[in-house]
């Protein structure tokens, strides 16, 4: 019987992207494994899967700065993964992990994988934790990401909200990067393993030219039927001023996708693929 795919953390965005890419894959609930327990990993049994692929972490940014959420944090983001490169390591599985632009400071102008780690919140240390682990075996993926979106809860699906309910919001406009849409990271790991790529780090996101969270905003009301004139920029620092327990984020998060395209796969361009996402099937 030829050895199988495993989905840990299926119920999130980019969880449901990767079963709808593997549907022969099993995706196993955190009732069953927990990334944030060693003794749920130790007694899972791992011999039926020839590939695991790590889709699970705590995403909240800024709950994790909140003192009583960083052990939680920590042994979810940095512990479990390293713990699962331990076991990845010892039965030979090829583990696939996904990390995050928050690794970085977000003072340069692009970021290679080979860019040394430099995470400014206790979300981004938990990241770089966990690159670190994984990054010392020799079967591994560990594709660096920025701006997820998928299916659920996301940053275009508030703003389309925010569009057809007339209301003209306030939205970053010093923070750079690229959308990453989660059905295209889905399928670059498919073509990864199809390809059989080499075993590294790489840094994936859409194609395209990097903006501002508030163009993407504007982006989004244009597709909506509204003005683009209806978003309003403002800084970072003036959209949390007064807010408690902010996590630092990097400003400019331009992930260099040289590696990945010269691996073969060249991502579609995000502004492309975020009008097909607001026009696709269950959208507002």
């Amino acid at each position: 019987m030829s050895r199988s795919i495993l989905i840990i953390g299926g119920s999130g965005q980019l969880g449901k992207a990767l079963r709808a890419i593997f549907p022969d894959a099993s995706a196993v609930p955190r009732s069953d494994l927990d990334m944030s327990n060693p003794a749920s990993l130790d007694a899972f049994d791992w011999s039926s899967f020839e590939t695991v692929i790590n889709a699970a972490a705590w995403t909240d940014v800024d709950g994790a700065e909140l003192p009583e959420n960083r052990e939680a944090v920590w042994s979810t983001n940095a512990t479990g993964p390293a713990h699962l490169a331990s076991i990845a390591r010892r039965t030979g599985t090829r583990l696939i992990h996904f990390s995050s632009d928050y690794v970085f400071d977000g003072t340069q102008v692009s970021y290679a994988e080979t860019t040394p780690l430099s995470p400014l919140s206790a979300y981004g240390a938990s990241k770089a934790a966990a690159d670190l682990a994984i990054s010392s075996l020799e079967n591994y993926y560990i594709f660096r990401t920025s701006w997820v979106i998928g299916d659920g809860k996301n940053f275009v699906r508030t703003m389309q909200q925010l569009a057809k309910n007339g209301v003209s919001p306030s939205v970053v406009n010093d923070q750079i990067g690229r959308l990453t849409f989660a059905d295209e990271l889905a399928r670059c790991v498919a073509f990864a393993l199809d390809n059989s790529i080499k075993s590294g780090a790489y840094n994936f996101t859409n194609a395209g030219d990097t903006v501002s969270w508030c163009e993407v905003a504007q982006e989004v009301f244009q597709l909506s039927g509204r003005d683009a004139t209806d978003v309003v920029g403002v800084t970072t620092r003036e959209y949390y001023e007064g807010k408690l327990n902010i996590a630092s984020r990097p400003l400019l998060s331009d992930l260099s996708l040289q590696k990945i395209q010269a691996a073969g796969y060249n991502p579609k361009d995000w502004r492309d693929a975020l009008g097909e996402y607001i026009t696709m099937e269950g959208g507002l």
